[in-house]
């Protein structure tokens, strides 16, 4: 009971700013809810530090640690080893191309701009795989500056904003189908919120089919975070490999595995999915919460800048791959 009594005012502040900033994010879409939620939790950790810190420290650290493992499990429920594979063969070339694409830009650019190492890993996962998601679980792996993770979360909502705006148009002027538009969006937009924002604004089978291909995209977030873990194993002390790997990439792969069994009724995948969301939002509104302006200040415009010529090359490369395989 003392531990539940010393956990549950931090838990409930990132549940109650989590559901503000979901409820926010469907009137403001091109916002979305990891945004509202960063944002509400600094002002939120304002708040805090003026009025014992020590009574929410516990549960909002818990909710940085803890609730990241649950979202991604619930996520892997969500989307079932079958439908992965049905969608993911038919875009399996421009979906990868263009990937290893980014991939390839982002340690080229990061190395010619000297940004450091965890600015430069937090915007290209974001940028590249999968928004917030993908920063939220680099961010359980490497444990970055609380500053960084926030930069680069302002960075992906910047260039959200802009491809919302700017995709329909240019998809209607390119003469695109709402299936090649849907292809584009899902491989090129970072943020699934922003991904359906550009879906519905081009048709209704552009959003389901972009929501879709961005589903299966976020699947790289397994080999990332296997990888960065690798990476950061070098330079500690020997340990068996299977120790390396982090514990939600192993929930993730038995909750998709158990998803395909049939055990989980279609129905629930929607709600699942919102509570996946749900629960990376009350994790970002934790982080945010221990942001301070000053230490923000310190981020510098070099990521902005990284973000935006990742951002342009997963575009450009996208709409590339699918002329080269025939998409329309």
């Amino acid at each position: 009971m003392t531990h539940f009594r010393r956990h549950c005012p931090g838990l409930s502040a990132a549940a109650g700013l989590a559901t503000a900033a979901t409820v926010l994010g469907t009137v403001w879409p091109v916002l979305g809810a990891p945004v509202l939620a960063l944002g509400g939790g600094a002002m939120f950790g304002v708040f805090a530090r003026r009025c014992r810190p020590e009574r929410f420290a516990p549960g909002l650290a818990t909710a940085q640690q803890r609730l990241l493992g649950l979202a991604i499990a619930l996520l892997g429920l969500a989307l079932p080893v079958g439908a992965v594979l049905s969608v993911g063969r038919s875009t399996m070339i421009v979906m990868v191309g263009t990937l290893t694409i980014g991939a390839a830009a982002a340690l080229a650019v990061g190395r010619l701009l000297a940004l450091d190492r965890e600015s430069a890993i937090l915007v290209a996962v974001g940028t590249t795989i999968c928004g917030a998601s993908a920063i939220a679980a680099a961010t359980a792996v490497i444990k970055p500056d609380r500053e960084r993770v926030a930069y680069a979360l302002g960075t992906i909502f910047v260039f959200n904003v802009v491809a919302v705006l700017v995709y329909p148009p240019l998809g209607h002027l390119l003469g695109m189908s709402e299936e090649a538009f849907g292809l584009w969006a899902g491989t090129a937009i970072n943020d699934t919120s922003s991904v359906a924002a550009a879906g519905v604004a081009y048709g209704s089978s552009a959003a389901y089919f972009a929501v879709s291909v961005k589903l299966v995209r976020s699947l790289a977030i397994i080999p990332m975070c296997v990888g960065l873990q690798l990476g950061a194993r070098r330079d500690a002390d020997p340990t068996p490999l299977w120790r390396t790997v982090p514990p939600f990439v192993v929930l993730f792969l038995a909750a998709s595995a158990l998803a395909a069994t049939g055990v989980v009724p279609p129905s629930w995948t929607a709600t699942l999915g919102h509570l996946s969301a749900w629960l990376i939002a009350a994790v970002l509104a934790a982080i945010g919460t221990t942001l301070t302006r000053q230490r923000f200040r310190t981020a510098g415009h070099r990521p902005l800048i990284f973000g935006g010529i990742l951002a342009l090359v997963l575009g450009t490369s996208s709409l590339a791959l699918q002329c080269a395989t025939g998409w329309r």
